[in-house]
């Protein structure tokens, strides 16, 4: 424990929810147009794009998150049990790699790597039907060792002029186009410590010709999650797991252990986005453009934020100042309190003042079209008010009927597209821990070494550790939203340049 920075009493707490398990979040509706989610006509757009665009030539501190930590095993899970497998059907998904292999970006280097290993092209091995050795090339250590490499590093896309790119350099120039102030862009990847050198290699590779392209200077830092947070492993007694030499084991935290990183970093405003979330210059536009209306959404509310602010630690305020407040609080920030009817004009300022006084996040949400993602909810606080919240699955009682109707109704989810203010009034960045839930993460199964256990996720980096935060949901169009998830997504149009 002492190792990993990890108290006695923290375990214990860590014990204790095996027993119990996490309570689920009490809904008070699905986040819908009109109800928690705002839709901005073209002159709202232009506006806040014009407010982003003015605080960047303020010189605006401004920088990009990605958790890029991932290992793209699971982007190749088909592809590791075909060529593991004594079995020589070849899976429908898998097939179809095959057949369209030409139009993978990675194609010639695993050319490269077919004639080195078998004297072979692709299309040889092809016409011989020898589809094993295709795949081996692709994920086998004696290959690209594709199925062990970070995603961030993988060849997503290809241009015109046979260059290519991997989600590491698209999310760069994303950077460089969205949030460069006064010529410099800061970004920061979190990574893991296994792929931290091939990280640095890659960027001291890539990063010259992209700052003398676009003419800017990039600041690239990175982190990894921190031992501190790795969460004790249980067994299915509930009591600490143990290894074969009688060592507790633990485990990663998952994402939501992140907010660590994100609280180490000293920038007023941080958009967060997933490694895989790319696209090539052709299909940028659409993300670029609403990249700048979230950020210019963000800067006018915390505009807002500040004059109130300013306004009741005066002390000048009425009660038709207090009015308009609360207004702001129902109407912008969705917040709302059944109490505040009957309050007290100094208890009232005192609540208003809490709920404001805190980090600020705007969240894209895309229509539902069946993809993957947390949805927004308006739910329940500790203190009894309600805000939005975006909720996974495993936090809602399905065995409730009105919440099984809430999540039907739910038209949106989060692609994870956020952009956050994490400073106060005064410039101090805020303490990003002391926001979260510690009562919203779950129990997952687990195996290790062929035993069973449990594993304990702490709460979702944009779900519980950012539940105590201003929330606002503006909806993006689903061309902002194009993950790779398995190979065969980089055969989606958004992929193909």
């Amino acid at each position: 424990m002492s190792d990993k920075g990890i108290s006695l009493d923290t375990v214990k707490q860590q014990l204790n929810r095996f027993e119990t398990g996490f309570p689920y979040l009490k809904l008070s509706s699905s986040a819908t147009v009109g109800n928690g989610i705002i839709v901005l006509d073209q002159q709202q757009q232009q506006q806040a794009i014009e407010r982003w665009h003015q605080y960047l030539q303020n010189d605006g501190e401004v920088l990009k998150f990605v958790p890029a930590s991932g290992a793209a095993s699971r982007m190749f899970k088909s592809l590791l049990a075909y060529v593991n497998s004594d079995d020589d059907a070849i899976p429908h998904d898998v097939q179809q790699l095959i057949d369209n292999i030409d139009k993978i970006a990675f194609i010639d280097k695993l050319n490269s790597f077919t004639l080195k290993l078998y004297n072979s092209s692709v299309n040889e091995l092809k016409e011989a039907h020898r589809y094993k050795d295709i795949v081996a090339a692709i994920v086998k250590p004696q290959g690209m060792n594709y199925g062990a490499l970070p995603k961030a590093l993988l060849t997503f896309h290809k241009y015109s002029d046979n260059s290519t790119r991997t989600p590491l350099e698209e999310q760069i120039v994303e950077g460089i186009q969205t949030a460069k102030a006064n010529n410099h862009v800061k970004l920061h990847f979190t990574v893991s410590s296994d792929h931290r050198e091939l990280f640095k290699k890659k960027i001291e590779q890539i990063l010259p010709t992209i700052q003398a392209k676009y003419d800017v200077k990039c600041d690239i830092s990175m982190s990894e999650q921190k031992p501190s947070t790795d969460t004790i492993a249980a067994d299915m007694d509930n009591k600490p797991f143990r290894d074969d030499n009688g060592r507790l084991v633990f485990r990663p935290g998952g994402h939501g252990a992140l907010i660590q990183n994100l609280n180490d970093i000293d920038s007023a405003v941080i958009f967060i986005k997933n490694i895989d979330n790319v696209v090539p210059d052709t299909l940028r536009q659409p993300t670029i453009n609403y990249k700048e209306v979230i950020g210019g959404v963000l800067i006018n509310i915390h505009d807002k934020i500040v004059n109130y602010l300013d306004l009741l630690n005066s002390g000048k305020y009425d009660i038709n100042d207090l009015r308009e407040m609360i207004t702001f609080l129902h109407k912008t920030l969705n917040v709302r309190h059944e109490q505040m009817k009957h309050m007290e004009d100094a208890e009232l300022a005192l609540f208003i003042k809490n709920k404001l006084n805190r980090p600020l996040r705007v969240c894209g949400m895309v229509r539902n079209e069946g993809e993957p993602g947390g949805g927004p909810y308006i739910a329940y606080n500790p203190d009894g008010s309600t805000s939005p919240q975006i909720l996974e699955s495993s936090q809602i009682d399905l065995s409730k009927e009105e919440n099984k109707q809430m999540m039907a109704k739910a038209s949106h989810f989060n692609p994870v597209d956020l952009v956050c203010y994490t400073k106060d009034t005064n410039g101090n960045k805020f303490d990003l821990t002391q926001y979260t839930d510690p009562a919203t993460g779950f129990i997952s199964s687990k195996s290790y070494n062929g035993r069973e256990l449990k594993a304990l996720e702490l709460p979702g980096l944009w779900n519980g550790a950012m539940s105590d935060w201003s929330t606002v949901f503006v909806e993006v169009p689903s061309a902002t939203f194009n993950p790779v998830k398995t190979v065969n997504d980089l055969l989606r149009p958004a992929h193909q340049s």
